[in-house]
């Protein structure tokens, strides 16, 4: 299998004025938005796929792309999500048996504009240095715009700060995945779509939750009508300070005493529902490499990561929830930065981490999370009884 390489031009343009020339990759046209990059050498599909780079321009720094082509066993959504893509050397030929078709044929199916052949190396580190920042990539008719229009065209782009993009990304409606067959069943599960990955509920169903994945815009008299054991909040593109209506519904869950398990997204609103603060990153943590520390165990797990926000909280020690919610602890953090990476809430079921449990694509050092909600959530049905 090979793929058609463009031989059109296209150019990046960041807000800063900065320029970076190269090859049209993928679907010809226009595209903005927050350049970002992303540090996985492989499980590009995934990346792709994941509903939490809505939004986002994604820029890959292992340099070969494409090589094992896309294949219909491994998305993690109903679509790819990135708002363009930014590669060094896109691969020429497909060397996969489970592949079904070419990257650049997949990019071009979903409309997906892309850029290859510039130093992916140069511009990350000058988003390393400088912060993420908007960005445009500009193909086909687009690239002969005078480099003024392009400027001001991704300099009137929205900033990722402020933004609400959970209900791009959600379903819109009720779906529900049974509860893997030799898995003993432990009840039905209100999983909030904001940017839910596959990997992610299959790992839940194998746990023995019945899981019903709902709108973001569920009320709580909806949530509680499938009868939950438990609550669990995706991952998802946006701002947590911009999802208040989510905050507000992770509050009344934990005022019903429901044990709550959030990753990600579902970890800045858990803060923000205890009454802390988030703040934006200067450049994100995205990609399957990332060292988090788990202060309940000691141990140190190499973890999957896709943020560009965090939660402000006192690092060491218990501290009181702003919110009224008890005793809360900082679990995890990184140890690349010291950012937190996780919050357990001492006097109610509910705890959180910034990463991604489920790992696809990345090593499957934190899996163990996935256990832990479900015993949480068994030791309330015991106590209940």
């Amino acid at each position: 299998m090979t793929s058609s390489f463009q031989t059109d031009p296209a150019v990046l343009v960041l807000e800063d004025g900065s320029r970076h020339r190269g090859r049209a990759y993928g679907a010809l046209g226009t595209t903005v938005g927050e350049v970002v990059f992303a540090t996985g050498m492989t499980g590009y599909q995934e990346t792709l796929t994941d509903p939490s780079y809505a939004g986002q321009i994604v820029l890959q720094t292992a340099p070969h792309i494409g090589n094992t082509g896309m294949n219909g066993e491994d998305p993690e959504s109903r679509r790819i999500w990135v708002a363009g893509y930014i590669v060094r050397d896109p691969s020429r030929v497909v060397s996969n048996w489970r592949a079904d078709e070419s990257l650049d044929h997949a990019l071009v199916g979903d409309g997906v504009v892309g850029i290859s052949g510039i130093d992916t190396r140069a511009v990350t580190r000058h988003i390393r240095s400088a912060g993420s920042m908007r960005g445009g990539i500009f193909s086909g008719d687009a690239a002969a715009l005078a480099d003024a229009e392009q400027l001001r065209i991704v300099r009137e782009a929205p900033e990722m700060s402020g933004r609400n993009l959970s209900a791009e990304v959600s379903v819109a409606r009720a779906e529900v995945t049974a509860a893997d067959a030799w898995a003993p069943r432990i009840g039905n599960l209100a999983v909030l779509d904001l940017g839910v990955k596959q990997s992610t509920i299959d790992n839940l169903a194998a746990r023995g939750f019945d899981v019903h994945v709902l709108p973001q815009d569920v009320t709580i008299e909806q949530l509680k009508a499938v009868d939950p054991v438990g609550v669990f909040y995706s991952n998802g593109p946006g701002d947590p300070a911009a999802s208040g209506d989510h905050v507000a519904l992770l509050r009344a869950v934990l005022d019903e005493g429901l044990p709550f398990f959030g990753i990600c997204f579902g970890n800045q609103l858990l803060g923000r529902a205890l009454g802390l603060g988030t703040y934006k990153l200067p450049f994100g943590h995205r990609g399957i490499n990332q060292p988090v520390l788990d202060k309940t165990t000691g141990r140190v797990e190499i973890t999957a990561h896709n943020h560009g926000f965090a939660v402000e909280a006192p690092r060491e020690g218990e501290f009181e929830s702003p919110n009224g919610y008890g005793r809360v602890e900082v679990s995890h953090v990184d140890l690349n930065d010291n950012v937190v990476e996780g919050l357990r809430a001492l006097d109610i079921p509910a705890f959180s981490v910034q990463y991604h449990p489920e790992a696809a694509a990345g090593p499957h050092d934190a899996n163990y999370l996935f256990d832990r909600f479900r015993d949480m959530v068994l030791d309330q049905q015991k106590e209940k009884n």
